[in-house]
């Protein structure tokens, strides 16, 4: 074991030699990768998209990457397919297969019978000059000059350029199928991340209650009422119009200014025009203006009447924050 290395100098060529590799990469994106992105975009079937020992992995995440912008893909692992996963392909599927050397024993079994089938078949490959770009309909050129390994043994800047040609097919597709946020959230409900594309106002004002007063209510009915619903803060309404809101931080300041409250309503402490959302609105949106603002709670509102508060607290609870 050698301790006098220079880790930071080793960490930074490494890195440096995978990024210069995916930047070499832009020079393969030619009319084979245009005609797989139009063929996928017109293909009644899925992508069956195969590979061996790290590519397999890669292709994983490239099957991952796909079903999660709107592209159907099923992984199908190059040894297991010659042992009867090569029924996971259907008539009108397109295969993609991931090689670096495009010569493993795995994969020259494997071409023949996917060839037979008569499916696309699409070489994301390292080799030009290989069994698997040979037999391939079409090929997405990963070459790479040597691997960040050491030794040029080590997958390493060729597995990085296949996940980044995959990202690349991804993104195009995606792009071109107009793939928009509220279409990713139908993939991704679960987590923070698919709450804050999905999660709507309502879904968490709804259970809040609706804490209101009048503008002629005292002080005692305005404590009563922050009080009962632990929101922190109440809507002062008048015949269903929000006339404003009064919030912890009104009622410190007006013990702070008087020393009767007694003589007070409702609507000599009340903020006026308070900040509103519409409850169809994204949890998210409510976030980014209470942030904006620098506040806690926002009066919710359907067609300009109110509908109930939504409060920081609400957000933290469901992860959003």
């Amino acid at each position: 074991m050698i301790h006098n290395i220079d880790i930071k100098k080793t960490a930074i060529e490494t890195l440096e030699l995978e990024a210069t590799a995916i930047q070499k990469l832009t020079q393969f994106i030619d009319d084979d990768f245009i005609k797989v992105v139009n063929q996928i975009l017109d293909l009644p079937g899925r992508i069956i998209v195969t590979g061996i020992g790290k590519s397999a992995i890669i292709a994983q995440k490239i099957v991952a990457t796909l079903n999660s912008t709107g592209t159907p893909a099923i992984f199908m692992h190059a040894a297991d397919a010659v042992h009867g996963d090569l029924g996971i392909i259907q008539e009108y599927d397109l295969i993609i297969a991931l090689s670096k050397s495009g010569n493993t024993p795995e994969i020259k079994v494997l071409v023949p019978f996917l060839k037979q089938t008569g499916n696309t078949l699409v070489a994301m490959v390292g080799n030009m000059n290989s069994f698997l770009a040979q037999h391939a309909n079409f090929i997405l050129n990963t070459s790479v000059e040597r691997e960040a390994c050491p030794n040029n043994l080590a997958p390493t800047t060729s597995t990085t350029a296949q996940l980044a040609m995959g990202d690349a097919l991804a993104v195009c597709l995606q792009t071109c199928r107009q793939f928009s946020d509220r279409d990713f959230a139908k993939y991704h409900p679960g987590g923070a991340l698919g709450k804050q594309l999905y999660l709507k106002v309502s879904d968490l004002s709804d259970n809040n209650g609706k804490p209101e007063v009048s503008p002629s209510a005292s002080v005692r009915e305005v404590l009563i009422t922050i009080t009962k619903y632990r929101l922190g803060a109440t809507a002062v309404i008048d015949a269903g119009n929000i006339k404003g809101i009064i919030t912890d931080g009104d009622i410190r300041r007006m013990l702070e200014k008087y020393e009767d409250v007694s003589h007070l309503t409702a609507n000599d402490i009340m903020s006026q025009n308070p900040k509103e959302i519409k409850r169809e609105e994204l949890a998210a949106d409510a976030l980014h203006t209470m942030r904006q603002h620098n506040i806690s709670q926002l009066l919710v509102t359907q067609e300009g009447h109110y509908e109930g508060i939504i409060h920081l607290q609400d957000l933290l609870k469901e992860g959003i924050i």
